[in-house]
């Protein structure tokens, strides 16, 4: 005698919940992305096929202009910031009054020599933004601003990492520049900012 085979039904999936669960995600991810802000001036990065990815923590960068400009941006904690504003006073013979360190934690970067600062801040937010250095902050061989930036950012948090990021087409003496004054200071480790390049 033949068996009887039990009717299967149809099994329905209410994705109702499942739907709602990944806009709130997407909601979520939306809201609490950090958005990269617009550098002080245009920058085309050298692509490479590095799959590295920067820390988010605790970075500081120095920005190469195709003139040879350097822009120096310290890491976004304000209560840090303020320490190496006071510290590059120090080294440079200067006091800043509390608006001016108030502006300094606002500043995206410093492109402006030390004899400038104290100038550049008392701009207005406006002012500051829309600023084009004529000169950047100085790096060579008599005069290591740039350097002194980095080097007394450490002093604050030993813990900094730093990111270069260079035109392509950045004259080489220039970066060669920066790297031989991160030399000077022992600070040999950092990492060099490029654009994606698709492997062959």
């Amino acid at each position: 005698m033949a068996r009887v085979k039990p009717k299967r039904h149809n099994i329905r999936v209410d994705m109702t919940a499942m739907t709602d669960v990944s806009f709130l995600l997407l909601t979520f991810f939306i809201l609490t992305a950090q958005f990269a802000k617009p550098d002080v001036e245009t920058i085309t990065t050298p692509s490479s096929i590095s799959e590295k990815l920067l820390p988010d923590a605790s970075l500081m960068t120095v920005l190469s202009t195709t003139d040879g400009k350097f822009y120096f941006t310290p890491v976004e904690n304000g209560t840090e910031r303020m320490q190496l504003l006071d510290k590059m006073g120090e080294k440079y013979g200067l006091k800043f009054t509390d608006k001016e360190k108030v502006a300094f934690t606002n500043v995206q970067s410093v492109g402006v020599p030390m004899n400038q600062l104290k100038g550049y801040l008392d701009l207005s937010d406006e002012d500051r933004k829309a600023y084009k250095s004529p000169t950047g902050v100085p790096m060579d061989s008599t005069n290591k601003q740039l350097i002194d930036w980095v080097q007394q950012s450490l002093n604050v948090n030993p813990d900094y990492k730093l990111a270069i990021k260079g035109d392509v087409q950045t004259k080489y003496p220039k970066v060669k520049a920066l790297f031989e004054g991160l030399r000077d200071i022992d600070f040999l480790k950092f990492w060099l900012i490029t654009s994606q390049e698709v492997a062959q």
